[in-house]
């Protein structure tokens, strides 16, 4: 379990019995995104994911118990690299939690995995607007990438 220096927020790595604190809060994160999506569509996913070891979620909560936020990776490999790194893909903290900490205990959990795992790196992508997440993530050792975001869409 990670925890910030105030003992404030906590975070441990979700399990099944957690997953429907996090599709609540994955539902605020696709809020955030305007891609809202029925809550029962959102544990699906999150269900399946975690059911086929798709995916690694921590949970961040405040002291009093209560889901503060959640990150969400997906272990894969870097062909340049032939090793494994993680993809940090979602993360999200409760605009109530927000201030308190829980997004750099979320991306210090995240590390500390990824480095338990073997992972050679975390790589992520942001909106180039979220001024807050850059910030945190460069406080935190992210460095910008040297490669260009190309996005195919398949779907209408």
């Amino acid at each position: 379990m990670t925890s910030t220096p105030a003992e404030v927020i906590t975070v441990r790595r979700a399990g099944t019995e957690d997953l429907p604190e996090v599709a609540a809060l994955f539902s605020g994160y696709l809020d955030f995104y305007r891609r809202p999506a029925p809550a029962e569509r959102v544990l699906a996913f999150l269900r399946e994911r975690h059911g086929r070891g798709e995916s690694v979620v921590f949970l961040a909560r405040t002291a009093d118990g209560t889901p503060a936020g959640f990150v969400n990776v997906y272990p894969t490999f870097s062909s340049l690299s032939m090793a494994p790194v993680w993809t940090l893909n979602d993360l999200f903290v409760a605009p109530v939690a927000r201030g308190a900490g829980a997004g750099r205990a979320l991306v210090r959990a995240c590390a500390d995995g990824a480095r338990a795992a073997g992972a050679v790196a975390v790589q992520l992508q942001t909106a180039p607007d979220n001024e807050v997440a850059q910030a945190l993530y460069r406080s935190e050792g992210f460095q910008p990438d040297t490669f260009a975001a190309y996005h195919l869409p398949l779907t209408a």
